[in-house]
């Protein structure tokens, strides 16, 4: 079976790039009826907090992503101690003590030496006796993972074949010098052990495949296949940062963006899928797969979501619309149908909504008036329909001669005392007779 995870740090508050793997998983696993598992990779305790991981886990409902599990590392810390002791048993970990600063030393006679600034394997030729002196001085070894230092290829389910050559690279640090795990082993170990079978995450994590993949055949476990999407950027170039609290699914949410234009902004910009709007997660999943997505770059353009989430609200049905519209008062099907075209976001819905019920303040310009009062003597007898519109207005352009913007537009700012809106020929039914002649002089 297809299993997947998605493994965001509860370090804050999910924002559009974030989005982009998590739906990216989802649609991948639903697709060939597989597993998602949510990981929440919360081994930085300084930082990960019980509020960000319900804030993720509220993200998540949203956007329509219903895990199948739910795992955390910090509850399987005991798995890792384990790993560690096996990889130090076959001698793959090694204690390093340089200091950070010495470190940086090493790196910057590198450089100066037209050297890349790769650790030189000085650990492993300690002495039994100088770890003694360093331990004795209250230095804390951090732990390096030994690599094989050899071509590592895999077959990039989006880029095509890859090579990473773990020759040119330091030995990684897995444990901190204060015992703690970086990200590195733990997500290993839970890979193996959760059954992952495909890791689809971001481009940037492509030269870190060759370091995993020789720690998963260092622990004998199945090695993934793996598939790197392009970044989100912005229109810079620079990459989404959870920082920018504008592009945070908490503050999309709270400006009033669909779940879905926001899923189809974070799923479709960068593929060779035009940016339209789908029914649901499942509709998106019918088109969707690893082949469309490009090589190339995936700039997002705040303004082509901001068009989606407003076409999804023009597309919508009544009855998707009606618990929404209940909770406002607003359970009308002529009424949705008449004001949806003009929605950015629902909640626009209210003001328009005013258009009818009013209260409503005439805009009447001083040389329309006798336009206008001859406009009340021509509006028809009810009962209305969508046909009254026309009807009026072709007996108001026989009787003045007006046409085009002199005939509609002095009726649409008498009627709404908007320079834009709805469409009349819908408008004017729920309105009813009474008030239009209310609102014409």
């Amino acid at each position: 079976m297809t299993t997947v995870r998605y493994a965001p740090s509860p370090t804050g508050r999910l924002h559009l790039g974030n989005a982009r793997p998590a739906l990216i998983n989802w649609l991948f696993a639903k697709s060939t009826g597989g597993r998602y598992i949510l990981r929440l990779d919360d081994t930085d305790t300084a930082r990960s907090t019980e509020a960000f991981a319900e804030g993720i886990y509220a993200d998540l409902a949203w956007l329509g992503i219903t895990p199948d599990l739910r795992v955390r590392q910090s509850d399987r810390t005991a798995r890792y101690d384990a790993a560690r002791d096996r990889l130090i048993a076959d001698g793959r970990l090694y204690p390093a003590y340089e200091t950070e600063e010495e470190l940086d030393g090493k790196r910057a006679r590198a450089r100066l030496l037209g050297r890349p600034p790769v650790y030189d394997r000085a650990a492993l030729n300690l002495t039994d006796e100088q770890k003694a002196k360093y331990e004795a001085e209250g230095r804390k070894p951090h732990w390096r993972f030994k690599l094989d230092g050899r071509p590592v290829a895999f077959n990039d389910l989006i880029k095509g074949p890859q090579t990473v050559n773990t020759a040119s690279m330091s030995d990684p640090v897995l444990i901190r010098a204060d015992g703690s795990y970086l990200y590195t082993l733990p997500s290993v170990v839970d890979d193996i052990e959760l059954g992952i079978s495909h890791v689809v995450r971001g481009e940037d994590h492509v030269s870190n495949t060759g370091t995993q993949i020789e720690i998963f055949e260092a622990l004998g476990g199945p090695v993934p296949a793996f598939a790197h999407h392009n970044l989100l950027t912005g229109a810079d170039g620079e990459g989404l940062s959870k920082r920018l609290g504008s592009l945070s699914l908490e503050q999309l949410r709270a400006a009033g963006y669909e779940p879905m234009a926001v899923a189809m902004a974070a799923v479709l910009t960068g593929t060779s899928l035009p940016l339209e709007p789908y029914a649901d997660l499942a509709a998106l999943g019918q088109v969707f797969s690893l082949d469309v997505v490009s090589h190339g770059s995936a700039r997002f353009d705040p303004a082509e979501l901001a068009s989606l989430n407003a076409r999804i609200l023009h597309q919508m049905p009544y009855e998707l619309a009606r618990p929404r519209l209940e909770a406002l008062g607003l359970a009308s099907a002529p009424l949705w149908l008449a004001l949806r075209g003009n929605l950015s976001v629902f909640s626009d819905i209210a003001d328009l909504a005013t258009l009818i019920s009013g209260p409503v303040t005439p805009v009447v310009a001083e040389e329309d008036r006798d336009f206008l009062r001859e406009a009340a003597s021509l509006l028809p007898p009810e009962p209305w329909d969508e046909t009254t519109w026309s009807k009026w207005t072709e007996a108001l352009k026989a009787a003045t001669g007006r046409k085009g913007r002199a005939l509609f537009h002095p009726l649409r700012l008498a009627l709404t005392g908007r320079e834009q809106g709805p469409d009349l020929k819908s408008l004017l039914p729920l309105l009813g007779r009474t008030a239009c002649l209310a609102r014409l002089p």
